[in-house]
């Protein structure tokens, strides 16, 4: 009960930075293991409770109102036992707090008749002692049990949300985004547990007023009951505190989401906004959220400052009415010290319920609104299990009869009577212009979208390769395997055949390198072929593979169909369903699928579709003659026809070890030692000097006031016993009276200003210190969120012991929350994966994982806090001990009034003493947030956004780029990623750049925009040397269409024009240039259509046509193609590239790495190796060259023996 077996830890603290593995574990009923599941179970009861009492009511009422099921009752039904354990705990405690005044007023009586036998002294002074100290001990338990349940109940609720977002429909995902599915674990499950730990305060607040009113009646009789009245007076003013408050929290709560929400999507898209030099209009627009969330903290504050002055002045009004009133009963009362201080001590012990009980008014209220929330979220619509039948033992692996679907119930469908039978073992490819619904029958077959009518059936497990890679945070080996068992010949053979075994020599430490969120340490290549070697590893019945080859060049794309996919490959006796744009392979198929507006508009074997309909051989030729014309403009001697229809070279978005940029995700930095005070010296600059000062000034004020309140009354006390012998006693005793009223209106004025200058100052500094936080995030290179995990970025901007332990207790607590957020949000992003291969439950008990170590560090927090409780009260029930003790000692040189004044500071003092040693820890331990939110501003940061010197408004002009001996590494550290680069393009001329994985194409594009500074040499564009201007005024003035197709949440109008420079006749003329008009035209609300997060109501084509309408928006005399058409069909390709070459005729045009006749196209090609230039020149003498140019075409299927066939 003393917690002497925490002491270990104290100590430990002491001595060395405290670090996770020397923190005392949970027990195991306590864990998350143990809590989530039986919390789960009770929820269930009481949903399908809720279904009962509906039917029920139906059959009595036709139109019966419908209830949801109520959290707040499986919360009891999971908890109530150890609720009820915590309760009796605070029952005991409180009748204890009472026995102290009794013990007291005894005392003083035993000093007012000094008769009586000492040893009766000595006796109550050896009480007061026995039971303030029983009082520790029984709080302690209490607040620890409290505490603790109040962290399970928080841990349930996570578990529970979690779970749910396993199983959301699309419709609830587009309604809960992520940063909202966030919010809710983040704010409101906190919600839920602030208020569990002040729970018992709703009935111990009104026993304890109650109890204080019952004995002030034995001391001073019915005048308390003026007193009494004065409480009642302000309970409809704490109900009109409550209800703003509950409207303030409504309108906090939405502005948070919001912030979360758009915080998310910028932290994922932040390469876009550096690319485009977007940061300013982002910020502004987190800014002026957060602005409406400040005014409505100033408005909560402000109703602080009124309760505030509510909990001074009630308990002073209460005495003041009560003493009144007593006089006036009776011209014959007088304050005695018993009277004085015996009553003095309940108001003092009223004063905490009296506070505490508009707190938790206040909290029930807002939790209301949580509970609301959560349980909206909790019964919203999940994914329907009857949307495919997965028992189905037929003849076929996969079946669709008279099938439509839609992503919501009640939408337009998107796939319309789909009948299609897919024969076990068959290989199936599904082929379609950009929005026809290629996608969209995969999710159907995974059973992702609404069932409208029809039948759909799947038989086996089913492995899922989406469209766009979803990697986890964890190491490559266990990306891989996902949950598998490790059998290593298997391992080693999926390795091989997914052409990883090169990547895994080039990795840090090989298949045991840690892969960054998403997937940002390694190429986009190498993303798509670990997706399809954890899909080849699990060794499903059904193989979906959505694009898989999109993002792998020739050669790597070849040996994964042979070696893969194919007759010959690993999965030649699986059934495999292929989405794909590489029409050279349907020879290869046993079963063709052809999409068109959302329907099968044919389906048969490759020969039966030639036979039987012109639509694929229409295909077919019309893509021949694309390639054909392509080729033949620039290079005669190559035949086109012989081209692969879909050679895509990798992605390179980051070079090879030797050229640095292969790392390792960042370990959140736990600072160990104590809080510098230049961080508390930066919270009270932002502060804010005046009101530092102004707020030290009344609490002295309010303080000094406090104290001559007490003096004052020991004075009027010691002098009653006299008073009859003063002719003016009334006047007197009125005068003592309005000068204990003035005092205490004196205080109430101290107090009411200090809580308005802390309001105006904490609002003063929660507004610059997030600002800094924001500024600071958004100039950080881009480098630093390729290697932090978003949710340690999202957990400084959603912002306790002894001291040394403590703080580092804290710190490893505010660690820990990190990772929660993180997977929370690596979920989302993957469900769909998650789900197809039926992993909800192994992602559930990793969530419980990361929760439970966070619950450990709260639980060694809350033990801290109990250990420090439990030595701080014992040293002031020691003082009320002495005070006692030296009062009976004293005998008769000491008066009684004194006796009781010294008493009463004795009690005081424990509590006193508590908090302000307490608040001391907090302030240093609390700083640990401000010090979290101020690491990133020590970090290195960008070159500054405008510098003094500004280029012309019309540059670029000519669009003339010069490197010159320019090399580039992406750390200190490292090697150099580019060297001795030298090259000059001309005006308007279009450069086709390629090379290898990893030779350092992207690294180029990334110098231009200064994403990567120079390491020596310089870029030139049209006269000026990048490096001397600002990074705005040059990533302004260039272009670039991306390969990953990012959007953001909002209208389709915002993501083409954030910075609303244009008309919306500009905007439909780029859409129409971009083949997208006819689609946005179809749209209910046109421009105006709402995008969903991450664009996901979008197809991956149509998203990179929005993108091309940007660049479009943007013309710029310099554009950077960086694999802008690798997610968009052929067809959809030959019209982009036509776009690009009308549009931009008049523009530089630097192509990285883009399909071959894109890179034939060009006007000069610069092959790269290694970081260096190997060969530059026009296409036709590199080819005679035979050069690395030449081998590359060769790889690809292109030789001169095909020249004039």
């Amino acid at each position: 009960m003393t917690y002497s077996w925490f002491s270990r830890i104290i100590l430990l603290g002491y001595k060395k930075p405290l670090e996770r593995e020397d923190l005392f574990e949970l027990n195991e009923s306590d864990s998350s293991y143990i809590v989530c599941p039986i919390f789960e179970k009770q929820w269930r009861k009481e949903v399908l409770r809720n279904q009962e009492r509906q039917e029920i009511k139906a059959s009595f009422h036709k139109e019966a109102r419908a209830r949801k099921p109520s959290l707040l009752y499986a919360l009891w039904n999971t908890f109530k036992f150890v609720l009820i354990q915590v309760a009796l705990f605070k029952v005991f405690a409180d009748i204890l707090s009472f026995t102290s005044p009794l013990i007291m007023k005894q005392m003083i009586i035993f000093c007012e008749h000094r008769q009586d036998f000492g040893w009766r002294g000595y006796g109550y002074a050896l009480a007061l002692f026995v039971v303030v100290f029983l009082q520790t001990l029984i709080l302690q338990q209490y607040q620890r049990f409290n505490m603790l349940t109040s962290a399970k109940i928080k841990t349930a609720v996570i578990g529970l949300i979690y779970k749910k977002a396993l199983l959301l429909s699309n419709v609830s995902r587009k309604r809960f985004s992520t940063g909202e599915v966030i919010n809710l674990m983040s704010a409101d499950a906190q919600q839920l547990m602030d208020l569990t730990a002040n729970l018992n305060l709703l009935w111990s607040a009104p026993l304890q007023i109650l109890m204080a009113v019952s004995l002030l009646w034995q001391e001073l009789g019915p005048a308390v009951l003026a007193g009494t009245a004065v409480l009642v007076l302000v309970i409809p003013i704490n109900a009109l505190v409550a209800t703003r408050v509950k409207k303030l929290k409504k309108s906090q709560t939405k502005n948070k989401d919001k912030q979360i929400k758009l915080l998310n999507e910028i932290l994922h898209g932040i390469k876009i906004l550096k690319l485009y030099a977007w940061e300013p209009s982002y910020k502004k627009k987190i800014v002026e959220i957060r602005e409406q969330e400040l005014e409505v903290q100033k408005s909560a504050g402000y109703l602080a400052v009124f309760s505030m002055l509510t909990l001074t002045c009630i308990p002073f009004l209460v005495s003041l009415a009560t003493f009144g009133i007593y006089f006036l009963l009776d011209e014959g009362n007088f304050l005695t010290a018993t009277k004085v201080f015996t009553s003095m001590s309940l108001f003092n012990i009223l004063k905490l319920p009296l506070f505490d009980l508009p707190m938790v008014i206040s909290a029930v209220v807002q939790t209301r609104i949580s509970l609301g929330r959560l349980e909206d979220f909790l019964n919203t619509e999940e994914l329907l299990p009857q949307n495919i039948e997965t028992n189905y033992i037929g003849d076929h692996a996969i079946g669709f009869t008279n099938a439509s679907f839609s992503w919501d119930k009640t939408g337009i469908p998107v796939l319309k009577n789909l009948n299609i039978k897919i024969p076990e073992g068959a290989l199936v490819a599904v082929i379609g212009q950009v929005g026809s619904g290629k996608s969209s029958v995969l999710s159907a077959m995974l059973g992702e979208m609404e069932k409208l009518t029809g039948v759909v059936q799947r038989k086996g497990s089913v492995a899922y390769v989406a469209q766009q890679a979803w990697i986890q945070n964890c190491i490559l080996q266990e990306n891989i395997l996902f949950g598998s068992t490790m059998q290593k010949q298997f391992y080693e053979q999926v390795l091989e055949a997914c052409a990883l075994l090169p990547d895994l020599e080039q990795l840090p430490n090989g298949d045991q390198t840690e892969i960054g969120e998403r997937g940002v340490n390694i190429s986009g290549g190498q993303k798509h072929r670990v997706s399809l070697a954890r899909a080849v590893y699990s060794r499903a019945d059904i193989y979906l593979l959505d694009d898989p080859f999109s993002a792998v060049d020739v050669h790597i794309g070849k040996q994964l169909f042979e070696k893969v996919i194919g007759s010959s490959g690993i999965l030649k006796n699986k059934t495999r369903v292929l989405v794909t744009h590489n029409l050279t392979l349907l020879p290869q198929m046993d079963l063709i699928v052809v999409m068109e507006s959302g329907r099968v508009a044919q389906m048969g074997t490759y020969q039966e579709l030639l036979s039987k309909t012109r639509n694929l051989t229409h295909l077919l030729q019309a893509f021949s003659e694309q390639e054909k014309a392509h080729a033949l403009k620039r290079v005669s001697v190559i035949n086109s026809r012989t081209i692969l229809k879909d050679q895509i070279l990798e992605q390179n978005d980051r070079p090879s070890l030797d050229q640095g940029k292969q790392f390792s995700m960042k370990k959140e930095k736990i600072p160990i030692g104590g809080v510098k005070f230049s961080i508390i010296l930066k919270y009270l600059q932002a502060f804010g000097w005046l009101w530092v000062w102004l707020s030290v000034a009344s609490y002295v004020g309010q303080n000094l006031v406090g104290i001559g309140q007490n003096l004052w009354l020991s004075a009027w006390a010691k002098e009653a016993k006299h008073m009859n012998e003063f002719t003016e006693w009334k006047q007197i005793r009125s005068n003592k009276l309005n000068i204990y009223g003035l005092l205490g209106l004196m205080q109430g004025f101290f107090v009411c200003s200090g809580a308005y200058i802390l309001t105006r100052g904490s609002l003063a500094a929660s507004r610059t210190l997030y600002a800094q936080l924001l500024d600071n995030v958004l100039h950080l290179p881009l480098q630093f969120f390729e290697t932090s995990p978003i949710g340690q970025i999202i957990n400084r901007f959603t912002k306790r012991y002894y001291v040394a332990s403590s703080r580092q207790i804290r710190r490893l607590a505010g660690a820990s929350r990190s990772p929660i957020i993180s997977h929370f949000s690596e979920t989302l992003s993957g469900v769909s994966t998650i789900r197809a291969f039926g992993h909800e439950q192994r992602f559930i008990q990793q969530n419980k994982e990361v929760v439970n170590e966070n619950l450990v560090c709260f639980y060694n927090n809350v033990i801290s806090n109990r250990w420090l409780s439990v030595r701080l009260e014992f040293l002031g029930n020691l003082m009320v001990f002495f005070a006692a003790l030296l009062a009976v000692l004293a005998g008769s040189s000491i008066d009684s009034a004194l006796v009781g004044l010294s008493i009463s500071y004795a009690l005081n003092i424990t509590q006193s003493l508590n908090f302000w040693v307490r608040k001391a820890c907090e302030i240093e331990t609390n700083a640990v947030s401000i010090e979290r939110v101020c690491e990133y501003e020590n970090m290195g940061k960008e070159a500054p956004w405008i510098m003094s010197r500004r280029p012309p408004a019309q540059w670029p002009n000519k669009g003339i780029v010069e490197f010159i001996n320019y090399q580039a590494r992406y750390r200190d550290d490292l090697g150099l990623a580019l060297q001795d680069i030298t090259f000059q393009t001309h005006g308007e001329e279009k450069i086709g750049i390629v090379g290898r994985t990893g030779a350092g194409k992207s690294t180029l594009s990334n110098c231009l925009f200064r994403i990567v500074e120079r390491s020596g040499g310089k870029i030139i564009i049209d006269g000026i040397d990048i490096s001397t201007i600002g990074l705005h005024d040059l990533r302004g003035k260039l272009n670039i269409i991306p390969q990953d197709p990012v959007l953001f949440s909002g209208t389709l109008q915002m993501n083409l024009d954030p910075l609303d420079k244009y008309s919306d006749c500009q905007l439909w003329e780029v859409l129409e240039l971009c083949h997208l008009k006819e689609f946005v035209q179809s749209l209910p609300k046109k421009l105006l259509h709402e995008i969903s997060e991450g664009g996901e109501n979008l197809s991956v084509g149509q998203r990179q046509l929005v993108c091309l309408a940007r660049a479009l928006l943007r013309k710029t005399k310099i554009l950077i193609l960086d694999e802008a058409t690798a997610s968009i069909d052929f067809e959809t390709d030959n019209l982009v590239q036509t776009t690009v070459r009308k549009e931009f005729s008049d523009c530089t045009i630097l192509t990285i790495a883009h399909r071959l006749h894109s890179i034939i196209d060009s006007d000069r090609v610069l092959v790269l190796d290694s970081g260096r230039i190997t060969e530059f020149g026009t296409p036709q003498n590199l080819i005679r060259q035979k050069g690395l140019f030449f081998e590359m075409l060769t790889e690809a299927g292109i030789t001169q023996d095909s020249v004039t066939k």
